[in-house]
């Protein structure tokens, strides 16, 4: 089991993380970005108003083809990103890489746009109807017509990823997050929140896109309405500290000031790559798998989905990724130690011992012979009692299965410590929002608990759709209900069974499917650019000039 952990490990580091100073998959998406955006003439600054009046319905057709209007095809796929990404992502950026990795999330939202444009243009431009009426669209299907029968394979190999992606990442890791946080908030049991969960995600996915993009169209404006809204809040009450945070996220992007990785070594690289890096995971561009959503439009004009499209990373990145920043900036509970609790189960936590034996000796709460680590941060003070009032001397004993013994000098054994730890994830918004809406009522991190839940399910319920679109296309349509069946045990597997190793295989295939989907982008980047200049043109002979 531990060769095969350290075999996914490393297989996600060489698609994520590879070289460490500059990983080759951010720089190929952040360089695509930056390469239509040129080629297709900064198309999200100036369509950006066009997908707004495209949102409201100015253009619609009743008898276009397609499964869901535009605001269902956009609520889908914010679904699938606005999300754990926005709480947790903007966090680990920050503890990573300092304040200053928001500023690179900014940029590589603004490049994303364009990215998200080219994507959900080819989708519906590629899309098929189906002999039942709806239609499917995606990067397998403008590989496979765009590019011609020889890329079939790529497309296969796409759609093949997708599907490993959506019971994984879009889906289990997704349970096991909020049974965690149902478990830690609530004291509920893993296994009532992944029946519950469950149920709520089949009853929706059993009605196909149309009962997806209606929940969605629902759900996710009022998930954005209750995270802003609370964001909003906070900043009001610290509006003195808010101009102060965004100078602090300006400075830090350009000087050599990150985080835990940038302590002692001051690289401006390091805020840089964390910064791209949680802004492509935060918003998905280039990845493939909002161009399934968003082939499901009712249009007769492939642009006019594209501008939806440009409208999403703005949304999930530069409006809920920036509040969630600010809150952690303003706050300043980013770079302070919060009290926390050390357990026997200490599996989050990493040992450094001087004589690489298996024993760190803790000395009035201090190790003297290496020290323990959690998400590359020290632990503060180790106290016995919960008051921290007895500091604690004795040995920590590390066991194979990264368990620990704690044992005083006596000889006594104990099942756990006080101590304190620079947050990271979704824990360090929570802390912000307690501490930011302290002044008005108690418990502000029970908002982020919620958009947890919300949040969870909702990915949960758009990323089904991905991989039922992605296994139609590989086995046919009676593959689709088996697929979803296999879903919903996954769904509540997730919920029950430790998943690291889930997550990073996960994150394997999400990588893996972005090769494909970029190669067949730049391919029809041409026929993109085409088709906006057809389409503008019409538009302004009919309509004028906006």
């Amino acid at each position: 089991m531990e060769t095969f952990e350290n075999i996914v490990g490393t297989l996600n580091d060489l698609v994520w993380s590879t070289p460490s100073f500059f990983p080759f998959m951010v720089a190929v998406l952040l360089s695509f970005g930056i390469f239509i955006t040129l080629r297709l003439g900064f198309v999200q600054i100036r369509y950006f108003k066009h997908g707004i009046l495209t949102v409201m319905g100015k253009f619609d057709h009743s008898d276009a083809i397609g499964d869901v209007n535009h605001f269902q095809a956009l609520t889908t796929a914010l679904s699938a990103t606005v999300g754990i990404g926005n709480i947790a992502g903007v966090a680990i950026a920050i503890h990573y890489g300092g304040p200053g990795a928001l500023f690179w999330m900014w940029v590589t939202a603004f490049f994303g746009m364009a990215v998200k444009y080219t994507e959900c243009t080819l989708a519906v431009k590629y899309r098929i109807q189906n002999s039942d009426g709806s239609v499917s669209g995606g990067p397998m299907y403008y590989i496979e017509r765009g590019l011609g029968e020889q890329w079939k394979w790529l497309a296969v190999f796409f759609a093949a990823m997708a599907v490993i992606c959506s019971f994984l990442t879009g889906n289990a890791v997704q349970a096991n997050t909020v049974a965690d946080t149902m478990k830690a908030t609530f004291l509920i049991p893993g296994w009532i929140t992944g029946l519950a969960t469950a149920s709520v995600v089949g009853f929706v996915i059993v009605g196909g896109i149309k009962r997806i993009g209606r929940v969605t169209a629902s759900l996710m404006p009022v998930m954005a309405i209750i995270y802003v809204l609370g964001a909003l809040i906070i900043l009001l009450l610290n509006v003195e500290k808010v101009l102060p945070a965004f100078g602090t996220i300006i400075e830090y992007a350009f000087t050599p000031k990150a985080g835990a990785f940038g302590i002692g070594s001051g690289l401006f690289l390091t805020t840089l790559v964390w910064g791209i890096k949680r802004g492509l995971f935060s918003n998905e561009a280039g990845q493939g798998s909002a161009p399934i959503a968003h082939g499901a439009a009712k249009t007769k004009e492939p642009v006019r989905e594209g501008v939806v499209a440009l409208l999403e990373p703005f949304i999930d990145t530069l409006v809920v990724c920036t509040m969630t920043g600010l809150v952690i900036v303003s706050t300043g509970v980013w770079e302070q130690k919060h009290p926390t609790v050390f357990t026997t189960n200490a599996l989050e936590a990493s040992f450094e011992i001087d004589d690489e034996s298996t024993i760190l000796t803790i000395s009035n709460g201090v190790p003297v012979n290496g020290d323990i680590l959690r998400n590359d941060y020290s632990y503060g003070e180790f106290y016995t009692d919960i008051e921290r009032e007895e500091l604690f001397s004795g040995q920590i004993v590390v066991l194979e299965d990264r368990s620990v013994t704690i044992q005083t000098l006596t000889g006594e054994n104990l099942g756990e410590l006080q101590t304190s730890i620079v947050e990271n994830g979704a824990p360090l918004t929570a802390l912000a929002f307690e501490k930011g809406l302290s002044p008005l009522f108690a418990g502000g991190k029970y908002i982020v608990t919620i958009c947890v839940i919300l949040f969870g399910v909702s990915t949960a319920i758009s990323w089904s759709y991905y991989g039922d679109r992605s296994i139609q296309y590989l086995a046919g349509d009676s593959s689709i209900i088996y697929y979803k069946i296999v879903y919903l045990v996954m769904h509540f597997l997730g919920a029950i069974l430790a998943l690291e190793t889930v997550w990073a295989i996960g994150d394997i295939a999400l990588g893996l499917m972005t090769f494909p989907n970029i190669i067949a982008l730049f391919a029809l980047s041409g026929v993109v650019a085409k088709a906006t200049k057809t389409y503008f043109d019409s538009y302004k002979a009919n309509q004028g000039s906006e």
